[in-house]
């Protein structure tokens, strides 16, 4: 039997020289925690596997993915792959340490068709991505598992590759995880057929990925492996655009070649890919309808909301939300559903609902939805559009936390203010002054 981890006077566990803070998240194969090296005295992220007896599968698959990440130290030294510092052994426990990246969160958060991120953002994120592989793969490794929980976003909107668990490496031995390995929805055809995988298998995956980033849905799925396997193989996914309107044709011809079933009619590698997005990110630049951004950025600089933030604040906003107009009558939020999502009127009325009844209504400048915002509660309300419509701002706090730390606070600021001044207006109404 192995010896207990090493506690610390405070409590805190400590492996190696490593001591942890808290833990901060858990997977399949084993707990991640926030932990600091005293000798660089920086923030580390160290990832602890599991103990044998500890998983439902074959524990010694959490060993190999050890080894196998373990192998990385050092490797990969790339803006965009999450840097692995070291690896070890504490007690009959297995960890490896990362960097740790404060307010990052991964694109699994951005993949529901109500949260999606503007189509430039998502070329931006995919063409880093694609020169990520693409290093990685001209150093002899193939990932095996890029999916959206494998792809963090930073507080600064940059993306980090992680995760090289099930990774094959050339001439290594410890890349020893045969067969199929990795996540169904994102495996290539030849990966689902257990074929020879190269670093096209992995283009195929970002594919998949960048196809659920557009529209909100992935390309295959079904009620069970078996068949969702089947249409990987098989079957061909329905166009963006039927999911998601306005998906550039450019943007279809390049998902659809990252899906190819044959590995030879897909990009060859990350650099062909990254070209292909850049012409496309030119592309569509020219395409925006400034004129229509330019108004809607007038609109909100003349709103009471607004009325205090700086141009490039308004700017940061625009990029985090969605401009709605509803008429009469449409329902923009639910009572009881649960959402983080918020909203600013910018002009128009609405009307809310208790039960079904009309018990007040917000006119341009107020804002509503912060159940969802500050406390992920449920809805207590009903809100409809009111009189001749509304033109609101739809704001997602998942994507306002890509806004600089400046905006956020500027706008938590005026948010909680307008709150604050809506329940002292109910307050008068209520006692009649």
């Amino acid at each position: 039997m192995s010896a207990e981890p090493e506690l610390t006077p405070t409590g805190t566990r400590k492996l190696g020289k490593y001591v942890t803070i808290k833990k901060v998240g858990s997977g399949s194969t084993g707990d991640v925690y926030l932990a600091h090296d005293p000798y660089y005295g920086r923030d580390v992220a160290v990832k602890v596997y599991f103990r044998e007896g500890m998983m439902g599968d074959d524990p010694t698959v959490s060993r190999k993915m050890f080894f196998n990440e373990a192998h990385m130290v050092g490797m990969l030294q790339h803006q965009n792959i999450l840097p692995i510092f070291d690896a070890g052994e504490e007690n009959g426990e297995y960890y490896v340490v990362m960097d740790f990246i404060h307010g990052a969160r991964t694109l699994s958060a951005y993949c529901k068709p109500d949260n999606l991120l503007p189509v430039e953002d998502v070329v931006q994120l995919i063409f880093k991505c694609a020169k990520a592989l693409h290093y990685a793969h001209s150093r002899g490794v193939v990932h095996r598992d890029i999916k959206p929980s494998n792809l963090m976003l930073t507080s600064e909107s940059d993306v980090r590759v992680i995760d090289f668990g099930i990774a094959l490496v050339a001439d290594s031995e410890t890349s020893i995880i045969e067969g199929i390995a990795g996540s169904p929805s994102y495996m290539s055809p030849e990966q689902v057929r257990s074929e020879e995988l190269t670093n096209c298998s992995d283009l195929y995956s970002l594919g998949v990925v960048m196809y659920e980033l557009l529209t909100g849905h992935r390309p295959y799925s079904a009620n069970n492996l078996s068949k969702l396997l089947h249409k990987i193989v098989y079957a061909t996914p329905a166009p963006m655009h039927t999911l998601r309107a306005g998906v550039p044709d450019i943007l279809e011809e390049i998902v659809g070649r990252l899906l190819q079933k044959d590995p030879e009619k897909r990009y060859q590698n990350g650099n062909e890919l990254a070209a292909e997005l850049t012409k496309a990110f030119h592309a569509l630049s020219k395409t925006e309808n400034q004129v229509e951004k330019q108004e809607r950025f007038n609109q909100l600089r003349c709103s009471k909301f607004f009325h205090d933030f700086s141009y490039p604040e308004i700017w940061e906003v625009m990029r985090s939300g969605q401009w709605v107009e509803c008429t009469k009558g449409d329902e923009i939020v639910r009572e009881g559903e649960i959402d983080d999502r918020f909203y600013v009127i910018v002009t128009g009325e609405v009307e809310v609902e208790r039960g079904g009844k009309v018990v007040g209504k917000l006119g341009e400048g107020d804002c509503f939805g912060e159940a969802g915002y500050l406390q992920q509660a449920a809805r207590r309300a009903s809100i409809r559009a009111g009189g001749d419509g509304v033109i609101l701002m739809r704001v997602s706090a998942s994507l306002l936390e890509q806004a600089s730390a400046a905006c956020q606070l500027h706008f938590t600021k005026v948010f909680l203010r307008t709150m604050l001044e809506r329940l002292a207006r109910a307050e008068r109404a209520k006692s009649g002054s």
